[in-house]
């Protein structure tokens, strides 16, 4: 299993070079390193000073790079997803539609992305996967997805199951699916089909939240947008349960101010490169592989029935907890996560919540 970086910033920060640069300095540890990017502008062809295709390239001694093509992506997911309908339909009536017609629509990219990602980490080629995102909300919603998709899955299964139309059609549920589909599917009718991609998603879950396994550093400059965009994204990066491993200035000093924006995380100082002499900026880089020094996202305390959230950059105000299910809602800007909770503390109503010190604290 490889650790995958990403690094979150506004545009325009550096984020793309110090990718590369932290690509390096792994890669010089001797790391197996991927590069793994979607942008299809010259940067990248200019940094590395070589063409990076569609297939991973070798860059230098334990470095390679790839560029993500979603339309390419798009045709071999499409051709899995045939193969899995010939698994469990009798008569496949997506076997007429090819890879090649399809347009990628609005949110594919990411999932995409995700899924070649999932790939390449579990090929175990790599020790470290860097991802160079679009863009850093992107990212982000990226990494959200398995939590996301998986939350779908359960309550809408769930709330099926215990619908009465659930309940009456579950007696015919078994010999209709033995008649028209070729597998088995006893209790939870969507047991079979969903079994799979439950899987994946509750990988990719638990994989975001442990930083020996997913991390991201923020990357900025002296800038006041840059500044509190980094931290807005730092906020936003808890949500979606990323830890941030620390903060990358990038070509400026570091003031008491900027310091103080980013406590507790640690501030590398990340100096001006000149030309093609890497050195200085890979020598000021930190030590990605402590990430899990950090703030941790989120802390579940069973015995104490309480459950810690960091969330940094947002004050009272813009933290909203609800409780409307089993599970407990947080909303914090414009990112909205359901607490998936222990059995112990499922379904349990909230006591008590304050927040303090960037800590949301929630008892039941």
């Amino acid at each position: 299993m490889a650790l995958t970086l990403t690094f979150l910033g506004k545009g325009g920060t550096g984020r793309t070079t110090l990718a590369i640069a932290a690509a390096q300095q792994l890669a010089a540890s001797s790391k197996r390193v991927l590069l793994v990017g979607q942008d299809g502008s010259p940067a990248w062809k200019l940094l590395l000073e070589t063409e990076v295709g569609c297939d991973p390239t070798p860059i230098t001694n334990n470095l390679k790079a790839v560029q993500l093509k979603s339309a390419l992506l798009l045709e071999h997911s499409w051709e899995e997803i045939k193969k899995l309908e010939n698994q469990y339909v009798r008569t496949p009536f997506f076997k007429s539609v090819y890879g090649q017609e399809l347009g990628i629509l609005p949110g594919m990219d990411s999932a995409l992305a995700l899924n070649a990602i999932r790939q390449y980490d579990a090929s175990g080629d790599y020790d470290v996967i860097i991802y160079d995102g679009l863009a850093s909300q992107e990212t982000l919603r990226m990494l959200g997805m398995p939590e996301i998709l998986s939350w779908y899955i359960r309550r809408f299964r769930n709330i099926f199951m215990e619908s009465d139309l659930g309940k009456a059609l579950s007696p015919f549920v078994q010999p209709i699916a033995t008649s028209v589909l070729s597998i088995d599917i006893s209790g939870d009718t969507f047991a079979k089909p969903t079994q799979d991609m439950n899987n994946i998603l509750e990988q990719g879950r638990v994989a975001v939240s442990d930083p020996n396994r997913v991390a991201a550093y923020l990357v900025t400059n002296e800038d006041e947008v840059a500044i509190a965009t980094a931290r807005y994204l730092w906020g936003s990066a808890q949500q979606v349960g990323l830890t941030i491993g620390g903060v990358l200035l990038n070509q400026a000093l570091l003031t008491e101010p900027i310091a103080e924006a980013f406590v507790p995380l640690a501030v590398s100082v990340i100096p001006q490169r000149s030309g093609q002499n890497w050195q200085p900026l890979l020598d000021s880089l930190p030590d990605f592989t402590q990430a899990q020094l950090a703030p941790k996202p989120i802390d579940i305390d069973v015995a104490q029935r309480k459950v810690s959230l960091f969330l940094p950059s947002f004050d009272k105000k813009q933290v909203k907890l609800t409780q409307y299910g089993p599970e407990v809602t947080i909303e914090a800007g414009d990112q909205r996560r359901n607490i998936f909770l222990p059995p112990a503390l499922t379904g349990k109503p909230v006591t008590g919540a304050k927040f303090q010190n960037g800590y949301l604290t929630i008892s039941f």
